[in-house]
């Protein structure tokens, strides 16, 4: 056991992102019965539809399994009761301070883990006390950190500050990229975009099929402005781009990218005008698969290379 799978009561040393219209119940159950941890995203759920989803992911799994929820979420005082009053062990944390909901979690017997896009907030979330962090790179999809730094080098920067375990995230989809991030110092690897094409997740069928389609380049960080955030290149996008040619101010942005665009997109499948959230790994994801097989995938790819290691030697 290492220090994630000890933290968490897990298997393997994977947690599934807390994706936002792709981490429901089914999701969540699944990467939890295949021996990772599985996360429901909170980022796109009312508060009722969270506790719905937390009370099916009990009934649908024994093992542990998490909330994530990001911060600057409107009904926040409300979600986090919702965790309380259900039983959640795990709650991620993401966009906004750690020290505002720490505290609070903590007292109740949860664990908490924060997302950080650099070793500055790193420290930050261990002075906070939380239990563990997700350092992840300018590769992910969806919100993205401002400082564009990429995992292979936001986790050795992180590795050098903090003391307690690290979850790399960004990029990963293989056991090869677990195990590069792991001999770079994190503990664990958070995984999404391969989670995204599987067949539990809850995005329309027309987006899982378009991460498959997507190779390398078709995706890019763009709404700088607004909140950082990486999406595959398709009519929305281009729309982003042809403003940006006029100088738009920041109410030119937040009027053309209005609401429910990520819904629209990964949700309700429009390829076109939706708002279609995936990390650059995409480029590497062939097909729509089970949890199970994909998880499996990743273990038996990581024993490969740390078998063949031997071939780098010098």
């Amino acid at each position: 056991m290492n220090k994630i799978t000890q933290l968490f009561n897990i298997k393997y040393p994977i947690i599934q992102g807390g994706m936002i219209w792709n981490s429901g119940y089914k999701l969540a159950s699944a990467v939890s019965n295949a021996g990772g941890l599985g996360l429901i995203g909170a980022g796109s759920m009312y508060p009722e539809v969270l506790r719905e989803h937390i009370q099916k992911c009990k009934n649908a799994t024994d093992r542990p399994f998490g909330v994530n929820i990001p911060m600057l979420y409107p009904n926040i005082e409300e979600i986090m009761n919702i965790v309380v009053d259900e039983g959640v062990k795990i709650v991620f944390t993401s966009a906004g301070n750690p020290k505002t909901w720490t505290s609070f979690l903590k007292s109740k017997g949860i664990t908490v883990v924060h997302v950080v896009s650099s070793s500055i907030f790193a420290l930050k979330a261990q002075e906070a006390g939380v239990d563990a962090i997700v350092a992840e790179g300018f590769e992910a999809g969806g919100h993205n950190g401002r400082d564009e730094t990429t995992t292979l080098t936001l986790i050795p920067m992180v590795k050098e500050k903090i003391e307690i375990p690290i979850i790399a995230a960004g990029g990963i989809a293989t056991g090869k990229g677990m195990l590069a991030v792991m001999v770079l110092g994190a503990d664990g690897v958070q995984v999404g975009s391969r989670f995204a094409a599987s067949t539990e997740s809850s995005s329309h069928n027309n987006f899982k099929q378009k991460i498959v389609d997507i190779g390398e380049g078709d995706t890019k960080l763009t709404l700088k402005e607004l909140a950082p955030v990486r999406l595959i290149k398709n009519k929305f996008y281009e729309d982003v781009q042809d403003l940006y040619k006029k100088c738009p101010s920041k109410e030119d942005l937040i009027q053309l990218l209005g609401r429910a665009r990520a819904k629209k997109g990964m949700f309700e499948g429009d390829l076109e005008e939706g708002e279609l959230e995936i990390g650059q790994i995409a480029g590497l994801i062939h097909e729509i698969l089970p949890v199970e097989q994909i998880i499996q995938q990743i273990i038996s790819d990581f024993v490969i290379a740390c078998q063949e290691k031997s071939k780098f030697e010098f």
